[in-house]
């Protein structure tokens, strides 16, 4: 069983799964059937107690004594129909979720056996909120902690997703900042880098979050580290660095950095790159190609200042790509760190060891929390794309 930060995901080993959600008080669920682009076709693909079934997906009511599900039978959707996000309300009116935090236990709707568990932190004023979602991506499905609130409940998110409600909503408040999901570092291969001590044991503050405590960590695949010290935010620059090698003695390989910038309902706001280098009023810069010299060190470094970074910006997802067309089976060694600026300290490190054919690559994401501090995920999902361009949309549904 894995415990969920807001934007982490995980693959489905099963084609029906069910999301329990649970809370200390009595909460209205539901399921929305939406397709690409991220709309319901028509009311009848809003599933909640009066209308409990739709194709594929089945709301099942708790009677107050136990928690609401909606179970998705992947096999039996609609075609078209790419994600389904699971919803929830408290039943009394005007209740908001301060200090009532739901938890969705998502299971194997075969076996029950439990395969996640997600609970949103810090909630406050909203009166709703999009607990978790099912989505499809390359063909796998997939189930997304999200934990985006609205603060005029049920009939905010229904409006948001195109579905009819008979009186006129207030508007939804902001989505939550996007958390960040375990951004598995880009995958370039590192130049031989000095010898380093081993890392130290990671950290943990709460609820077993991972944070930088004892000292360096080393992130596995969607794995996520909080950039906390001594019980304090990290609020100071620090450098992504990212390298790699031509794998098997082979050709030179022209890789491109990047990191693309996000709001907190995933829209895109600014891109980094070779063509771009500074970004956000400069609280991100890129170094520009390969300044280390020698093939040593770090390939390509970018540079951001957390605490200059705009409100509005809450996730950075960290990219590379193949420009001149070859295929990340033809790098090695990979890897991306996270260095405080101001000791050259090295905080993070992910070397992504395992490799696809394709030309693009989402290294990691930071994403800022409902405290205020940043959480960095590994990530190491492929995507065909040889400029930054072909990596915002992918990006932001990865976060």
């Amino acid at each position: 069983m894995t415990a969920m930060t807001p934007g982490s995901n995980l693959p489905l080993n099963t084609v029906r799964v069910t999301v329990d959600v649970a809370a200390p008080v009595r909460l209205d669920v539901s399921g929305l059937l939406l397709t690409a682009d991220g709309k319901v076709r028509s009311d009848a693909d809003f599933i909640f107690y009066n209308q409990p079934s739709g194709p594929g997906v089945d709301y099942r009511s708790g009677g107050g004594s136990a928690p609401d599900s909606i179970t998705v039978d992947t096999a039996a959707l609609p075609p078209g129909i790419e994600r389904i996000v699971v919803t929830a309300s408290p039943d009394a009116a005007g209740q908001t979720f301060q200090g009532i935090e739901p938890t969705a236990t998502v299971r194997d709707a075969a076996s029950g056996a439990v395969i996640a568990t997600f609970t949103p932190p810090q909630l406050g004023a909203e009166t709703a909120l999009v607990v978790v979602e099912v989505y499809q991506r390359g063909g796998v499905w997939k189930v997304r902690a999200v934990g985006q609130g609205y603060a005029n409940g049920l009939a905010g998110i229904a409006t948001d997703f195109g579905v009819s409600v008979d009186e006129e909503p207030a508007a939804a408040a902001p989505p939550m900042p996007p958390a960040p999901a375990a951004a598995p570092p880009m995958p370039v291969a590192a130049p031989p880098m000095p010898s380093a001590p081993a890392p130290a044991p990671a950290a943990a503050s709460g609820a077993g979050k991972i944070n930088l405590d004892k000292g360096r960590v080393s992130l596995r695949k969607n794995q996520t580290v909080s950039l906390v010290k001594g019980g304090r935010p990290l609020l100071s620059q620090v450098k992504m660095g990212l390298g790699w090698e031509p794998a098997f003695g082979g050709r030179a390989i022209d890789l491109d950095a990047s990191v693309i910038a996000y709001g907190p309902q995933r829209n895109h706001i600014d891109s980094c790159y070779f063509g771009k280098l500074s970004i956000l009023g400069g609280a991100v810069k890129h170094s520009g190609d390969n300044l280390t010299g020698e093939g040593a060190g770090d390939d390509e470094v970018i540079v951001v200042d957390l605490g200059r970074l705009p409100a509005e910006a809450t996730g950075l997802v960290f990219t590379v790509n193949s420009f001149s067309g070859q295929k990340f089976t033809e790098v090695a060694k990979a890897y991306c760190r996270l260095i405080d600026a101001a000791t050259d300290e090295e905080l993070v490190r992910f070397d992504l060891t395992g490799a696809e054919p394709q030309t693009g690559v989402m290294m990691a994401k930071l994403i800022k929390q409902f405290s205020g501090e940043w959480e960095m995920t590994a990530m190491g999902d492929f995507v065909k794309s040889r400029t930054v361009r072909g990596m915002v949309k992918p990006a932001a549904e990865a976060l």
